[in-house]
């Protein structure tokens, strides 16, 4: 067998948390050496103390530390690392990161800073779509700027709209607008929450769609133009925007819809010209009709789901395709295997407008058994920092069919237990027993309509 010398063999991993863990254990795995970076107030945090080096970059804001760009270059360069793994959120799809890696001769594990641009940029993303014969939902071609121009556009569209941002990402700077004479107000308020969190206040209008499932399918690309999908992701279920909840495969895509928006989601990869691991999401209609909505230039939060259901490791593939190898499977070979599900646990009280509970974990057992996994940094005496996103742990089930993967991850849900801090665990208890939920009558907006009958 003929070495590879574009092999990688030092990743810096620039994030924290669970998927800075599941990085490295996938590193270590190939054979990778490993360098974690860290704030001052992650100095005891479990990625930190996995990796075989770890540098400390700042203080305890991301904007100091986790975000700092020529801060992690300079410890990429200092410990010799050949690669930086950007997982989700912070600067994996930052374009000016991504070229700077380039400039650096580092290795960047994701897309390249041009399709990071065109992708992340919801606009243009949408305009690359349309021309490429991929269906988007209705809305507007051209980025919009002002609220004027917005509502001139949503009055003819008809309503409700959503506005949304288009460096927007997470829930923030998005909108939706029921009736005409809240457009203005709900515009200013998108547009002033996209500038303050992604420093662009362009916006786009789409028609709202109501009642519509999350549907997201994995793709795989290398650099030798081979593009798979490996399925669909059910991601409906969310809280002001944000997953809570993910499936795989979706209770409500039948073989032949699969087939379809599999072939349609590896023709927009193509028309974006993507490399690596990346995510193309759909809106689902009552009536079966499908919309590309963005495209996520990065792995996944909830890329585990996707691994159970087809045993294929998504990081390890990315590190892979990163080195200059195809990726490694055909689309042929791409099997679905029963059904997981995956909780997000967050740091939280729900009874108290979900208001975050950093603090320190006084006691914690983790459910096992088979077909459970457990994504987290969490330990025992772990003291959870308030300044980071509040998610703990993914807990993750695979059964042979929905109903059982249900029962599953009802019995490790009852099982789980963190104490020292608030979470979300009752709450997800209670979604994942409610009827419509187990009957699959879920959409985007079934969390609101639960809490909403609270009230």
């Amino acid at each position: 067998m003929i070495e590879n010398k574009n092999r990688i063999k030092k990743v810096l991993i620039a994030n924290r948390g669970e998927i800075a863990v599941r990085i490295i254990r996938a590193c270590r795995e190939m054979g990778i050496s490993t360098v974690a970076i860290c704030s001052e107030a992650d100095k005891d945090a479990l990625h930190a103390q996995l990796a075989d080096e770890t540098v400390c970059i700042g203080p305890a804001p991301a904007k100091d530390s986790y975000l700092k760009m020529d801060r992690i270059i300079s410890a990429t360069c200092a410990t010799g690392a050949d690669a930086i793994h950007p997982g989700f959120g912070f600067l994996s799809e930052n374009s000016k990161f991504a070229d700077l890696c380039r400039k650096c001769n580092i290795t960047f594990i994701g897309p390249s800073p041009e399709v990071i641009d065109k992708m992340g940029n919801k606009a243009e993303a949408r305009k690359t779509m349309m021309d490429a014969g991929v269906p988007v939902v209705p809305g507007t071609k051209e980025p919009v700027y002002t609220a004027e121009d917005g509502k001139k556009l949503a009055d003819n569209m008809g309503y409700p709209v959503i506005i949304k941002a288009s460096a927007g990402g997470g829930g923030k700077g998005m909108r939706i607008v029921e009736r005409e004479e809240d457009f203005n107000k709900h515009f200013e308020t998108a547009s002033q929450e996209a500038k303050n969190a992604f420093g662009d206040d362009t916006m786009y209008i789409e028609k709202y769609i109501p009642r519509a499932r999350h549907i997201e399918f994995q793709i795989l690309a290398d650099n030798y133009g081979n593009v798979i999908h490996l399925g669909e992701r059910d991601c409906s279920i969310q809280r002001r925007h944000q997953k809570m909840i993910e499936e795989a495969p979706s209770f409500a895509i039948s073989e032949v819809l699969r087939k379809e928006m599999g072939e349609v989601a590896v023709r927009a990869a193509k028309a974006a010209k993507y490399t690596n691991a990346g995510t193309i999401e759909f809106i689902l209609d009552q009536e079966d009709n499908y919309y590309f909505i963005e495209m996520n230039t990065r792995i996944q939060v909830e890329h585990g789901v996707t691994e159970l259901i087809t045993g294929i490791d998504l990081i390890k593939e990315q590190l892979k395709v990163a080195s200059g190898e195809p990726i490694s499977i055909t689309q042929e070979k791409v099997k679905i295997r029963g059904h997981a599900i995956e909780c997000r646990i967050n740091a939280e009280n729900p009874m108290n407008n979900f208001l975050p509970s950093p603090g320190l974990i006084t006691s914690l057992h983790f459910p096992g058994g088979n077909g459970v996994r457990i994504d987290s940094a969490l330990y025992s005496g772990y003291k959870i920092p308030a300044v980071y996103d509040s998610l703990i742990v993914k807990l993750m089930v695979h059964d042979a069919n929905r109903d059982l993967a249900i029962q599953k991850m009802r019995g490790v849900l009852g099982e789980l237990v963190i104490e020292g801090i608030d979470t979300n665990i009752d709450f997800q208890y209670q979604i994942i027993n409610h009827e419509d939920y187990k009957k699959g009558n879920i959409d985007t907006g079934f969390i609101e309509r639960l809490l909403n009958k609270k009230e």
